[in-house]
């Protein structure tokens, strides 16, 4: 239990929307899947679970320049700072994004001082298991971060989780065979039933998310001896600090109050396709902006009969749907534009081009393909 709460990651629910929630809650069994449930749209951060994916590309500073370093513990702890970077990014009080629906994506550029540039799509692949898939790349940079969301939401009783399975995986070009596998913590909404509710990370990243409200305590090991090179520590809402243990010498790895996130640009709602994220969601969007939960929820309600009659055809028609961005080989997914040039500014036109191609189609329809998801039915998006 948290020893100390912060402001903004807690959240007093006021008579009615306690008692909606409180009403829903009487429906359920603990550790029952709460993906199948519809939970009110007042909980919605409004945004996508596509776009939220961006938070770990918001201080590009801390990773674009890791590949040059020649040292590898150093490129390591960088990579940590990296991963440390993206959690103190989120809304106030406790909110969970949209559900994203099969075939949704989200698309985003960033431009840097030195006239260098990042690509990003990520795409929903799979509705039932949930499976968001995405890829970052920057050519000139020698850096591609590539990976999978799958999470899977349980009542515990007075909290709900989101268990995140899945992984990132981060490539510098330039260092071929050099791989960064991240997990992410798993993600609880405290005091659901009575208290204030609470939104906190923990227990999925082994050694990071630990003790009071925000902590993180963690060490960097040399795994070839099991020595202790570093210790990590502080919250991850504030300041973390970094100590050699050899010198002792204790210095700040991250402060989210100084950190200026790096605005992402993405194209106008106008000018999105039917199914990218913002143009979506818009509708939605907008009303819980504007604070009309009545309108909010039938909006939502309309995406998600859409998305099951799609479904429906499908079936009827013996279609299996195929992602637009990414291939499943083993159960991974792969970013389509594999071939890529050598040459980084060549790369960069490859994958620019394939990710925003004018009047690209969407994900396609194959009869009996050989890649089946989402055998949805009656089950609700949330």
């Amino acid at each position: 239990m948290a020893e100390e709460e912060n402001s903004n990651d807690a959240e007093v629910l006021d008579d009615e929307p306690r008692s909606i929630l409180l009403g829903l809650i009487s429906q359920l069994r603990k550790g029952m899947d709460l993906h199948r449930v519809t939970l009110p749209t007042f909980v919605l951060e409004p945004r996508s679970m596509l776009e939220r994916i961006t938070d770990f590309m918001s201080h590009p500073e801390l990773i674009l320049r890791i590949s040059k370093q020649d040292d590898p513990v150093k490129r390591f702890v960088n990579v940590v700072r990296y991963y440390l970077s993206g959690w103190h990014i989120k809304p106030k009080g406790v909110k969970k994004p949209y559900n994203p629906v099969l075939g949704e994506h989200f698309r985003a550029r960033w431009q840097f001082a030195d006239k260098t540039e990042a690509f990003f799509v990520s795409e929903q692949v799979s509705h039932h298991p949930p499976i968001s898939a995405y890829y970052y790349a920057s050519p000139e940079n020698n850096l591609i971060i590539a990976g999978d969301i799958r999470p899977k939401s349980k009542f515990l009783g007075n909290s709900a989780a989101t268990l995140m399975q899945g992984e990132s995986r981060i490539y510098f070009t330039n260092r071929p065979g050099e791989v960064y596998h991240i997990e992410m913590p798993n993600v609880y909404a405290r005091g659901i039933l009575f208290g204030r509710m609470v939104m906190e990370l923990g227990d999925n990243s082994t050694g990071f998310f630990t003790g009071s409200y925000n902590s993180i305590q963690g060490k960097i090991k040399r795994e070839s001896t099991g020595e202790t090179l570093y210790e990590i520590s502080g919250k991850w809402s504030d300041i973390l600090y970094i100590k050699d243990v050899k010198t002792g010498n204790k210095e700040v790895l991250f402060n989210a109050h100084e950190a200026k996130i790096h605005q992402k640009i993405v194209a106008p709602e106008e000018e999105q396709e039917e199914n990218e994220s913002r143009r979506l969601w818009s509708k939605v969007t907008s009303a819980l902006i504007a604070r009309n939960l009545d309108l909010a929820t039938q909006e939502k309600t309309l995406i998600e009969s859409n998305q099951r009659n799609e479904s429906k055809s499908r079936e009827a028609e013996g279609i299996d749907w195929r992602p637009r961005y990414f291939l499943c080989e083993n159960d991974h997914y792969k970013f389509k534009q594999t071939s890529l040039s050598k040459d980084p500014k060549v790369a960069k036109q490859q994958i620019e081009s394939f990710i925003f191609a004018a009047n690209s189609p969407p994900g396609f329809h194959s009869p009996n393909g050989p890649y089946q998801h989402n055998h949805t039915n009656e089950d609700s998006l949330i």
